[in-house]
C-alpha cells in the first residue's frame, strides 16, 4: 500500500506536470520516431531527476518487469480495470500469437483526456530475450500488429504517474490477408494444410477454396506478380509477392489467368478464374491456395481466416473496482480467466483482497501478500465491517500483512475502536477513523 503525504504532492505535481509537458510535445507523431512514446517519458522522468524519488522509481522499475509480472491470458480477451492515481500500476500480459494472424489492440480510457496510458507489445525473440516489437500513441485508441513470428507475446499498460481512471482493453487476432476469392461466390474452405496426398504419398501444401467456376480469384495484398505459368499439379498458377513481405502467394487450379508477370496488383484485384486445371481436373472448381517462405510452405490459414473470434463479453459489476473486497467462502484463485486453469492460491472465507480488473465473469484481483490472479466474481462481496472491538492494548497499524516488510502507518492506543474487515493469515484488516491498515492477531 503506498502513501503519499499531501506535502509530497505540492512539491510532486507540478515537475510531473513538466514531465507530461515535454512528453506531449512530441505529440502523435512520436509513433514514426524511433523511442516510443513509453520511453521519451521514462528519459522525460530522468530528466526532471525524479528516478531518485520513491514514485519515480517505482515506476520505472515496474515498467521493466515485463515477463515476470505477465499474467497469461487467452486470445480474445477482454478486461475492463482501474488504475489508482495514488498508485506506480502495470498490467500486463502474456498470450501466445501465430505467423499470419493480426493482431488487434483497442483500449478505451474514462476520463478520456488527461489519462495517458501506455500502450507497448513485446516478443520472445529467438535468444529468449523480450523486446518491444508495437505501440501505440497514447492519443489513439490502441493498435493492429501482424505477427511475423509465431510464439509468446506480451503486452504492457502503464499509465503516466499520478495519472488514473477506468480503462476497457480488448485484443482479438485476425487476418492479415485479405480473402483470395470474392465474397459474391460465397467461397467455403474444403481442405486443410496438411490433410493426406496421394494416399499418404504428401501432404496438402495449402488450402482449398471451393467456389463456382470462374469466380474470380484476387490478390490478397498489395503486391507483385512474378510468375504466371502452368504445370502438372498447379496446372494454370499465378505466384504474388506482397509489398514488405518475405512469402509468396500461390494461386493455382486457375481456369485462367488474368495477370502477367512484373505487374503491380491492388488488394481485390482479379488475379483469374477459379477453376480445375493440372490435377483437379476431376474435382469441382476451387482455387488451391498457398504461401510459401524461403523455409518452404506455410499454412495459410491463418493468414486469410474470416472467422475473428469475439471475447465474452464482462459480466462481472464493475462496482468493486479499486475496491477491497473479501471472499465469501473458501475459494480457489487461478492462474488464467478460463475453466481448467491452475491454481496458485486457496483462500479462506473473509480473506480481504484488492479488484482491479474484471473479464467476462471473472475479477483479477491483488492478494494481500500482492500476488496477483483471477477469481470467480460470485465469491466476492464488498468488504463491510465484520465486527467492532476495542484494542486492548497499544498497537501498530501496518501498511502491509508482512512481518518483514510491512512499514508501520499509525498507533492505536489502548481502548479505541476499530472496524474489523477481514483476515489474513495472523493479521487483521482494519479501519480506525479515516485510516485502514493492518495489526496483528493478539
Amino acid at each position: 500500500m503506498l502513501n503519499i503525504n499531501n506535502k509530497s504532492l505540492i512539491i510532486f505535481i507540478p515537475v510531473l506536470m513538466l514531465v507530461a509537458s515535454c512528453s506531449k510535445m512530441n505529440g502523435p507523431a512520436a509513433l514514426f520516431k524511433t523511442r516510443s512514446p513509453h520511453e521519451m517519458y521514462a528519459d522525460n522522468l530522468r530528466s526532471a531527476g525524479l528516478e531518485r524519488s520513491e514514485l519515480g522509481r517505482q515506476w520505472l522499475t515496474r515498467a521493466s518487469d515485463i515477463a515476470a509480472s505477465a499474467l497469461a491470458v487467452k486470445i480474445p480477451y477482454k478486461e475492463t480495470g482501474y488504475f489508482a492515481p495514488e498508485k506506480t500500476q502495470v498490467v500486463t500480459f502474456s498470450f501466445e500469437a501465430i505467423k499470419g494472424q493480426k493482431l488487434n489492440i483497442s483500449l478505451t480510457k474514462k476520463p478520456a483526456i488527461n489519462f495517458n496510458i501506455y500502450l507497448d507489445v513485446f516478443e520472445r525473440n529467438k535468444k529468449g530475450e523480450v523486446e518491444r516489437v508495437a505501440y501505440a500513441d497514447t492519443a489513439g485508441t490502441g493498435l493492429e500488429y501482424e505477427v511475423e513470428a509465431t510464439g509468446k507475446y506480451y503486452l504492457r499498460l502503464q499509465p503516466e504517474l499520478l495519472s488514473g481512471g477506468q480503462y476497457t482493453l480488448t485484443i482479438t487476432a485476425g487476418p492479415s490477408l485479405g480473402f483470395p476469392v470474392t465474397a459474391s461466390a460465397k467461397p467455403r474452405i474444403g481442405s486443410f494444410f496438411g490433410d493426406g496426398r496421394d494416399e499418404g504419398a504428401r501432404s496438402h501444401e495449402g488450402i482449398d477454396i471451393f467456389a463456382p467456376k470462374s469466380s474470380a480469384a484476387i490478390a490478397a495484398a498489395n503486391g507483385v506478380v512474378t510468375s504466371v505459368r502452368e504445370n502438372n499439379l498447379g496446372g494454370k498458377v499465378v505466384f504474388m509477392r506482397p509489398d514488405g513481405k518475405d512469402y509468396s502467394l500461390y494461386y493455382a487450379h486457375l481456369d485462367a489467368q488474368l495477370v502477367n508477370p512484373g505487374q503491380n496488383v491492388k488488394v481485390g484485384d482479379t488475379i483469374g478464374l477459379v477453376g480445375n486445371t493440372g490435377n483437379a481436373r476431376y474435382t469441382p472448381a476451387h482455387l488451391h491456395f498457398g504461401i510459401y517462405t524461403n523455409n518452404g510452405a506455410v499454412n495459410p490459414i491463418h493468414y486469410v481466416d474470416k472467422q475473428v473470434k469475439a471475447p465474452l463479453g464482462i459480466s462481472s459489476p464493475l462496482n468493486l473496482l479499486n475496491a477491497t473486497a473479501r471472499v465469501n467462502k473458501k475459494v480457489t484463485v487461478f492462474n488464467m480467466p478460463v475453466s481448467g486453469a491452475s491454481s496458485i492460491a486457496t483462500l479462506s472465507a473473509n480473506t480481504p483482497l484488492t479488484v482491479t480488473a474484471a473479464a467476462a465473469n471473472w475479477y483479477k484481483v491483488t492478494l494481500p501478500n500482492n500476488l496477483t490472479g483471477y477469481i470467480d466474481a460470485k465469491a466476492l462481496s464488498t468488504a463491510k465491517t465484520l465486527r467492532t472491538l476495542a484494542i486492548r492494548a497499544n498497537t501498530i497499524l501496518y501498511n502491509q500483512p508482512d512481518t518483514l516488510n510491512a512499514k508501520p502507518i499509525a498507533a492505536i492506543k489502548m481502548g479505541e475502536r476499530i472496524d474489523v474487515l477481514g483476515n489474513y493469515n495472523n493479521y487483521q484488516l482494519v479501519s480506525v477513523g479515516d485510516l485502514s491498515g493492518w495489526i496483528l492477531n493478539n
